[in-house]
């Protein structure tokens, strides 16, 4: 028991450790990072991985070489069986977002289609009421009104955008219709919110002998879960998320803790700032999207062949940028929809391999006739 109990302890300390410096990471500053900035594409992919590291990590503490029955012994015997009804909920969200990244994939179907537009050559009173028309389409998309967005399939022939010469080839269809079986709408009444308070409301910190062992990792790891839906929700379009800034609260005094809590103050006061403007989410390259679709409108509004020098050049830096960020969405959406979906099915296997575990626990634990 001395041999065991001392090996709960190193693997608590190295994955304390693991944690602590793979959100360190995640919490470097812009200036370390300038291709990389919080909730952008490539920070949440980053983050996908962290939290596979740690998943990975975990069941590897958690199972392997472990004696069975201590899983079912006090106080594992409650932790374990909250953790993978948390488990269960993360499957849900991942579903979610992943029906959330199709949206921001259509955000970027209309900001293209308004870039085409713009760079047309000349720029003819035609090609701005065109892009004009595809610009209030990427707005109702980003603040989640569809009354616009329901015309879309009927007008798309018209302004004549060859969608399929520009999504990258059959390769690119191909990985977007693998990740399809998460793309389901959830049910009316379903709400993140709910999911994430859920997940945290029987989340507390082992105390005593109990904050040096098993106990703490379990916790540790259910944690890291919360963390990282609760990210993703923030992040991207997904059902129901009122007063989620306040749901989640990590004690501060856990030293492992200090990257996640300084990374969810950030994004908390974000969060704030834009719940009661829209439903798109944080996510950096939609929340630039916005700002450009509102200026290029405007730019639209007033325009009139051939344009006046000084505005039409300021556009046309703006239309550049616009170009950017989809590129970036083309980059990096899908990988992400596939970081969610390996996420979703980690998860699967982990949860089934856990309860095989205490099934054999079980069996092992019945006194023999």
């Amino acid at each position: 028991m001395e041999g065991t109990h001392e090996q709960e302890l190193e693997d608590l300390e190295f994955f304390q450790k693991h944690v602590s410096d793979r959100f360190a990471d995640l919490l470097s500053s812009p200036e370390d990072l300038p291709h990389e900035p919080l909730l952008s594409i490539s920070w949440l992919r980053k983050l996908m991985d962290v939290f596979l590291c740690c998943e990975a990590e975990f069941k590897a503490v958690l199972i392997m070489g472990r004696d069975p029955t201590l899983i079912s012994k006090t106080p594992l015997d409650k932790l374990i069986p909250e953790f993978l009804e948390r488990a269960v909920k993360v499957l849900d969200i991942c579903i979610a977002v992943s029906s959330g990244v199709d949206s921001i994939r259509q955000c970027q179907k209309f900001a293209e289609i308004a870039v085409s537009a713009f760079e047309s050559k000349p720029m003819t009173d035609g090609q701005v009421k065109r892009a004009r028309r595809a610009l209030t389409l990427l707005m109702s998309a980003i603040t989640g009104d569809d009354k616009d967005i329901n015309h879309f399939k009927s007008t798309e022939r018209a302004w004549s955008f060859g969608r399929r010469g520009n999504q990258g080839g059959p390769h690119k269809d191909k990985a977007a219709g693998s990740f399809r079986s998460l793309s389901m709408i959830v049910a009316k009444n379903w709400s993140a919110a709910k999911q994430i308070q859920a997940m945290f409301s029987n989340l507390v910190a082992p105390r005593g002998a109990e904050s040096t062992g098993l106990a703490s990792t379990v916790y540790i790891m259910s944690a890291v879960l919360v963390f990282v839906m609760w990210v993703l929700v923030a992040s991207l379009p997904c059902q129901d998320r009122g007063g989620l800034s306040t749901h989640f609260q990590i004690p501060k005094q856990l030293t492992w803790a200090q990257s996640m809590i300084g990374l969810q103050e950030k994004i908390g006061e974000e969060w704030k700032k834009k719940e009661k403007k829209g439903s798109a989410g944080l996510l950096e390259e939609v929340q630039r999207m916005e700002k450009l679709g509102q200026s290029l409108i405007e730019f639209a509004d007033g325009f009139q062949f051939p344009g006046e020098a000084e505005k039409v050049k300021n556009a046309a830096v703006q239309v550049t940028e616009l170009a950017d960020i989809c590129q970036r969405m083309e980059e990096g959406l899908v990988p992400l929809q596939q970081q969610i979906r390996e996420v979703f099915h980690r998860i699967v296997r982990s949860r089934a391999e856990v309860l095989e575990m205490l099934d054999h626990a079980g069996k092992v634990s019945q006194p023999t006739a």
